[in-house]
């Protein structure tokens, strides 16, 4: 029975957080159990960003990849490879940026975004600008279905529908599917510093990160101003470490009485942080069993991309075969 196809993607330029934790792999592991699902550690999106500095783009994949199996990716449901290892998404971008206007690529919300974010960064480059069209070759390669993404990523999404759209008015009515975003809630997890919890912040709290490097972060995080004093009440909703109780803490009892003592003084911000510690602890026990599992064999590791790559090949092939009669191109003899 065709269940339907999921694609999702990550760059490797780091260690994962519990932000894209709670934000995508939890999704993810449950999609797996639905879809047929191909998920790619994106190491030609990472490329466009961090083409000046790329040493450290091989281990993060590797990085990577330890941070899906331990949360709960399994490579028997799921088909996990790196990008580059396919090398039909190059073929397609490229195809696919003989037909995209330039209009489309200037108006994209987090082109803007970036420029404005990064600046410390030369982004003025060719692949950079057309990077939605790199991403709507990885989605389009395997005719994928649904697409799991925030609603920060809806326009990336609907620019993928508007190159399907594009190309099979220029070669074949109904050759791409337009894809369906896959809305996922996405909450607000914040960093040690109370903004969003980002790599590039600092502020992060990792998937990999050791017990005793997690208690110091959150020991040390910043809470409600108000409170200077253990009897000062407060306001659990200025603090960043409520934020992150809100996603992590499943009790509702003791969410409910977290609020209470806080707002009346009846616990400190130091005991807040012991539960939150706790639940994040519970939470991560089975994580690092995993983690543990795996890295005492690299070989296996390389196996599981090796297989992964093999697996996507094979649906991406389909597709250029497919496709290049369609583009009146001679098909490939590979």
């Amino acid at each position: 029975m065709n269940k339907g196809r999921v694609y999702s993607a990550m760059r490797p330029t780091g260690p994962l957080h519990l932000g894209h934790l709670a934000g995508a792999l939890t999704n993810w592991v449950d999609l797996q159990g639905k879809y047929e699902c191909f998920y790619s550690i994106a190491d030609w999106h990472a490329l466009m960003s961090n083409y000046a500095e790329p040493g450290e783009t091989r281990q993060n994949c590797m990085g990577v990849l330890l941070d899906w199996l331990s949360t709960g990716l399994d490579p028997e449901k799921s088909c996990l490879f790196v990008q580059s290892h396919v090398p039909q998404h190059a073929e397609l971008a490229l195809a696919f940026a003989m037909i995209a206007p330039l209009g489309w690529l200037y108006r994209n919300p987090t082109y803007k975004e970036q420029i404005q974010n990064l600046q410390n960064k030369d982004l003025s480059t060719y692949a950079f600008l057309g990077y939605p069209v790199l991403m709507a070759a990885d989605i389009l390669l395997y005719k994928a279905d649904r697409v799991p993404v925030g609603e920060d990523q809806s326009a990336h999404m609907e620019l993928t529908r508007e190159i399907a759209r594009r190309f099979n008015h220029f070669f074949g009515e109904k050759l791409l599917p337009e894809p369906q975003t896959l809305l996922t809630p996405t909450p607000k997890v914040p960093g040690t510093d109370g903004r969003k919890m980002s790599k590039s912040y600092g502020n992060s709290l990792y998937i990999s990160e050791e017990p005793k490097s997690l208690w110091d972060k959150l020991r040390t995080m910043l809470t409600d101003p108000a409170r200077e004093k253990r009897t000062d009440p407060g306001d659990p909703n200025k603090c960043p470490v409520w934020d992150i109780h809100k996603v992590f803490n499943k009790d509702v009892e003791q969410i409910a009485e977290i609020d209470k003592g806080c707002r009346t003084a009846g616990i400190g911000c130091v005991d807040c942080k012991k539960m939150l510690n706790s639940h994040i602890s519970a939470m991560m026990e089975p994580i690092r069993e995993r983690r543990a599992r795996y890295e005492k064999d690299s070989s296996l590791l390389t196996d599981i991309l090796a297989e992964g790559a093999k697996r996507a090949t094979v649906a991406a092939r389909e597709t250029m075969e497919e496709l290049y009669p369609a583009m009146g191109l001679l098909p490939s003899t590979r």
